[in-house]
């Protein structure tokens, strides 16, 4: 396995594969790896001949009172699991090295980013398709794997690549959950034990909101009320959001119809923690999403 920490030298070890006819397949990450993103290395691995994995804390999806400096990061720990899950390059910059000066050229996203976690942390997304566009250009990947539980995220990169007309097939991984159904996460790390015990909630409010519509309740606001009695059991939750919205374009509905996202954020301590399911809903049937197109 290959590691690189420069542009240039990133592009040329994938040009020699890609000289020797090899598909590209990418997986963009902030490091501290879990098994969810293994499974993300595993699917491109799938659907390419060359896994190039990007390790990056990216500055410029952090607010300024957010965890930047102390998100989790431990590099030798990241390149043990991508080896041994067969990845066949780490690309692992510097700050310097992705953003040699200030950025002149920004993003402006309309309507998918003013809902959800877009609504809560100003520019975080404006910042993600920021360094993701940089990274496609860097790696130019014939694939890219992203997962499930960071929707939003998906949606807007999806949108990205259509609208930027990037050569680029993206792919959706399901979320990868705990056993108790906690969806993994590099932030759960931040989690004391009672946090970790009670933050089964989220995905129990998310069955519950399930439930509920396969029964036949299709008023949005009975749904959020009752996954907010759900998380309510929880002393240490603290809501930022419940929302339920259209997949097409992330904004709110009051009678479920069609794809819809339900997603939340819900702090516990300093570690803020998001989950979502996606539905298909119907007059006949109610029928989860767990990889989107």
């Amino acid at each position: 396995m290959l590691i690189t920490r420069t542009i240039a030298e990133t592009r040329t070890a994938i040009a020699h594969a890609r000289a020797q006819g090899k598909r590209i397949g990418f997986v963009p990450t902030m490091g501290y790896l879990h098994e969810g993103h293994l499974q993300l290395i595993d699917i491109a691995r799938q659907h390419s001949d060359f896994v190039v994995v990007s390790i990056f804390v990216n500055p410029t999806q952090f607010g300024p009172h957010e965890d930047f400096a102390s998100y989790p990061r431990d590099f030798e720990r990241d390149r043990t699991l991508c080896e041994a899950r067969g990845a066949d390059l780490i690309f692992a910059p510097e700050v310097s090295e992705m953003y040699p000066e200030r950025s002149l050229i920004t993003f402006q996203i309309e309507k998918l980013a003013d809902r959800l976690c877009g609504a809560r942390r100003p520019g975080h997304f404006n910042g993600v398709v920021l360094v993701v566009s940089k990274l496609f250009n860097i790696v130019q990947p014939d694939i890219a794997v992203f997962g499930q539980k960071d929707a939003q995220q998906l949606i807007i990169i999806k949108r990205l690549v259509q609208d930027l007309n990037f050569p680029v097939r993206i792919i959706s991984a399901p979320t990868v959950r705990e056993p108790d159904g906690l969806a993994m996460s590099s932030r759960n790390v931040y989690l004391s034990p009672t946090q970790r015990a009670q933050s089964t909630v989220l995905y129990k409010s998310l069955q519950r909101a399930k439930t509920l519509i396969e029964s036949g309740e299709r008023d949005a606001k009975r749904v959020i009320a009752e996954m907010e009695r759900v998380i309510a059991t929880a002393s240490e939750a603290k809501i930022d959001y419940i929302e339920i919205v259209r997949v097409s374009d992330l904004q709110p509905i009051e009678k479920l119809d069609g794809l819809v996202l339900i997603a939340l954020a819900v702090y516990f301590g300093k570690a803020r923690l998001i989950d979502n399911i996606i539905l298909n809903v119907s007059d006949r049937a109610v029928r989860e999403i767990a990889a989107l197109p």
